[in-house]
């Protein structure tokens, strides 16, 4: 009995229908913000944090450089190559490849 007489004065009450909805998005806008800038701030850190020593010792031993890189395939012929499609995951693999598929099942047993 006194339960929907409360509720009726509660639906009535125009803070509560429309202030409160308005206060909880603010709260969540605002604590989004400090949220997000906790998170960004991980960003940072990480990129502050110091390596493994002994990996830096390898970074820094390990010279490639574009020019190096170069002259390993300066010298090579990029005329004779084929193109070739991989297979979609409904066709087969053999059979799109010029394979035989019954060559290679007599190969397997």
């Amino acid at each position: 009995m006194f339960a929907p007489a409360v509720m009726r004065a509660l639906r009535k009450n125009k803070t509560l229908r429309y202030g409160v909805p308005m206060l909880v998005s603010g709260l969540l806008i605002i604590g989004g913000s400090f949220g997000l800038r906790e998170f960004s701030q991980i960003r940072y850190d990480a990129v502050k944090s110091k390596l493994d020593p002994e990996f830096e010792k390898r970074l820094r031993a390990n010279k490639i450089t574009l020019e190096s890189e170069y002259e390993k395939i300066k010298d090579s012929t990029f005329d004779e190559w084929k193109n070739i499609r991989g297979p979609r995951p409904w066709e087969d693999p053999d059979l799109l490849q010029g394979r035989n598929p019954e060559s290679l099942k007599t190969k397997r047993t």
